[in-house]
């Protein structure tokens, strides 16, 4: 099981980096659109979808390293009036709601990806992009997070991890 915890921790690690990289490469796409149109004066084909699709990437596969870092907006109201006991039920019904729900994402988003693949469809733009290749982050990043969500419930079984990064004395 350590082994299994580690591997899927550097999997959300390296999905971080590479969000990391997706959102810095958009913002440099954007400054070289920006410069084409402005100084330039030319038309910008591609980059406009390419920032699109790289951010929406950036979203899907990042979702892991969020999730690890619990880097994600969190409301713990409700956790800090519960006592100890009731905050790890807590924890676990929300933990397998949201997977539950990643699951049926993941499920669902491969059938869309694979239509994609096996249709060969394009954007109805200039640059006529591939549709696979921008609908592929989904199922990728939502396996991850399946998986991430997996390590934090065995953690959470485990006691390795508290409810909600929450010590026992954090009270209201």
């Amino acid at each position: 099981m350590n082994l299994f915890v580690a591997g899927v921790r550097r999997l959300s690690q390296i999905s971080g980096v590479i969000a990391t990289a997706l959102i810095l490469i958009s913002a440099l796409v954007v400054c070289q659109m920006i410069f084409v149109r402005s100084v330039l004066n030319e038309s910008s084909i591609w980059q406009t979808e390419f920032v699109t699709f790289a951010l929406i990437a950036a979203t899907f596969i990042g979702a892991p390293y969020i999730l690890m870092t619990r880097g994600h907006v969190n409301v713990d109201l409700l956790p800090l009036m519960l006592p100890q006991r009731w905050r790890v039920v807590f924890a676990f019904v929300a933990s397998f709601i949201a997977l539950a729900f990643c699951l049926v994402l993941f499920v669902n988003s491969i059938d869309w990806w694979y239509e994609a693949w096996i249709t060969d469809k394009h954007t109805s733009t200039l640059w006529r992009a591939r549709l696979w290749i921008a609908y592929l982050p989904v199922p990728i990043g939502m396996g991850l997070l399946c998986l991430q969500y997996i390590v934090d419930i065995l953690a959470l079984a485990t006691g390795r991890d508290m409810p909600f990064g929450l010590k026992p004395e954090d009270r209201l």
